[in-house]
């Protein structure tokens, strides 16, 4: 694998004169579509006099001569801009120096940015200053305080940041992927960057013509796909996870100085709520998950028995929505961070990234979930760059439209993405070893499946074996009564439950049940009297990562607000023990 991480010459880096130049001369087109988004005053609302001078006093004055830029693409953006005076062009474009205006400020009230300047993200559009402009910044932390203290005001804000990085998402700028349809490295960092909310586009190395051309310039080697355009116009090739959200700059910062209250370890249900209820109560937090918000829960193409949803929410919407609210009371999120290690031999507890950096926290939350479990199938590893799946998404269900698929397992995870499936490709195959549903799914999830008629249940089924050359071609199974059989398919998603993610523990010396789960509670061998806590005083844990729990959504959600009672019981144990000595 190469990576380069130099900025290729013109015309895709952005950052070229002709680029600029473009924008100064006025010779950009608007996208007149979005005047036309049935929610376009609640993405670009103006605030009220009353409302600008509430929504300013926690911000500080500012002012950009014509010619300049407030954010560029790619670029951290400082925060939210309340234009007092002056005009602001706002325009989407991506590495390959394509562009549209998609708004134009010029009123008093008016404001930039979009949702991701709670955690001071990159901005994924450029705002040029056409007319010298006063304003006032309110940076994350005192954007922040402003949703909180002035709660009307910054639902109206709220509700356009969030609006306009959706915006942003439907016009397919920011990274450019290029790559034929269907590489297994293509769709993990298509993945990666939806549940991540970033924009992007792929281009076709085959039917393309900007896609075409670029290969001509570049000359990659077959290893080189998927190439990936930064919006600076950096060009990556073959990346990985980690080395895109370093271009995109989705890295955090920490301060390794500061002492949080509470460092959560996974950005799933449980960690999220567990965020929202300490962030809300004043303490500091800090997150960090290795992948995106939502755990597993977070690929769910639809939840239906979460309370309050009797329409159903998909799980990305639920964690979108969570991670938010969690960024809007203060928390400090780190997406992607994997977590190394937690050394819990003084205090403060310390967390280790794999990069290195070290986080101290007064209390640790573990909520980092369970990793996808794999069958013992012959071949499996071979076909998971081409293939075989761990999650149903619209990214894989586009790779598959029109085409029989098959699906292991027989959990509620399994019946939502049958469910999802059924209505983008042909026929799906569920292959269960019990007799029946019965004993593992929600009665709802198997009604439906029942009554879809392009959906076949193989009970007491065991998959064997799989072949195929470059992609996966067949599969081989063993059938009720031990019969052999075998089926033509080039799609494998596997959903048959997952295994507790504690492996980064050894350091700590957490205990741990047969399984691997953490003990908590009661069940511990010497029994704490805070039913949270783990063997390590301090550290606690939470959702499906803890023994004894309840898989399911609204018991993560419980005991993420649950923990967060206990992290302040033990934290007064401990002041009074501190005042004692």
């Amino acid at each position: 694998m190469s990576h380069d991480s130099e900025p290729e010459a013109s015309p895709t880096n952005p950052q070229t004169a002709t680029g600029i130049t473009d924008i100064e001369s006025g010779a950009l087109e608007e996208d007149l579509s979005v005047r036309e988004h049935p929610r376009y005053h609640q993405m670009f609302p103006v605030l009220t006099e009353d409302e600008v001078a509430r929504v300013c006093r926690f911000g500080s004055p500012c002012h950009y001569s014509q010619g300049d830029f407030l954010y560029r693409a790619g670029s951290r953006c400082p925060g939210v801009f309340v234009i007092l005076a002056g005009k602001v062009r706002i325009v989407i474009r991506d590495g390959l120096s394509r562009q549209r205006i998609l708004h134009t400020y010029t009123q008093r009230g008016e404001f930039t940015s979009d949702i991701t300047q709670l955690s001071s993200k990159p901005a994924v559009v450029d705002a040029h200053v056409v007319e010298d402009v006063d304003a006032v910044l309110l940076r994350p932390d005192e954007l922040s305080a402003m949703m909180v203290n002035e709660a009307d005001a910054g639902e109206k804000i709220m509700r356009a940041l969030i609006l306009r990085r959706v915006l942003a998402i439907e016009r397919g700028r920011g990274v450019v992927f290029v790559s034929a349809p269907g590489n297994a490295r293509l769709v993990e960092l298509q993945n990666f960057l939806r549940r991540n909310a970033f924009p992007n586009m792929a281009l076709d190395t085959e039917q393309d013509a900007d896609a075409i051309a670029l290969l001509q310039r570049l000359a990659p080697q077959p290893d080189d796909f998927p190439l990936v355009v930064c919006p600076n116009g950096t060009v990556l090739r073959n990346p990985d996870v980690g080395q895109l959200a370093s271009c995109l700059g989705l890295i955090p910062d920490f301060d390794p100085a500061h002492v949080y209250d509470v460092a959560i370890i996974g950005a799933g249900p449980a960690g999220l709520a567990a965020a929202v209820y300490a962030a809300s109560d004043g303490l500091s937090v800090a997150v960090f998950d290795c992948r995106a918000p939502g755990g597993q829960a977070g690929s769910s193409a639809r939840i239906e028995n979460f309370l309050g949803f009797p329409t159903g929410i998909s799980g990305q919407d639920l964690a979108s929505r969570a991670f938010i609210q969690a960024q809007k009371f203060g928390a400090h999120i780190g997406i992607p961070c994997e977590v190394k290690a937690l050394y819990c031999s003084s205090l403060p507890l310390v967390v280790e990234l794999a990069d290195g950096r070290r986080i101290p926290a007064r209390a640790v939350v573990i909520a980092s979930g369970a990793e996808y479990r794999r069958p013992a199938v012959d071949g499996l590893e071979r076909f998971e760059r081409g293939g075989v799946y761990y999650w149903a998404t619209p990214i894989e269900a586009r790779l598959c439209r029109n085409e029989p698929v098959l699906l292991l397992g027989g959990g509620n995870s399994a019946g939502q993405a049958v469910v999802f499936l059924a209505s983008q490709v042909e026929h799906v195959h569920m292959f269960i070893r019990g007799a029946s549903l019965a004993d593992s799914m929600s009665r709802y999830l198997i009604e439906r499946i029942h009554s879809l008629p392009n959906v076949t249940l193989h009970s007491r089924t065991v998959l064997s074996a799989l072949e195929g050359g470059a992609r996966l071609e067949r599969v081989h199974y063993h059938g009720a009564g031990g019969i052999e059989g075998s089926m033509t398919t080039h799609h494998l998603f596997v959903f048959i439950g997952a295994q507790p993610n504690t492996g980064w523990l050894r350091e700590c010396g957490v205990s741990l049940d047969e399984n691997g789960f953490v003990l908590t509670g009661v069940d511990l061998p010497t029994a704490s009297p805070l039913p949270l806590q783990t063997s390590v005083a301090g550290v606690f844990a939470i959702g499906d990562v803890r023994s004894g729990s309840t898989k399911r959504v609204a018991a993560a959600v419980g005991e993420g607000a649950a923990v967060v009672a206990q992290i302040h019981q033990f934290q007064s144990l401990a002041r009074a023990q501190r005042e004692r000595t």
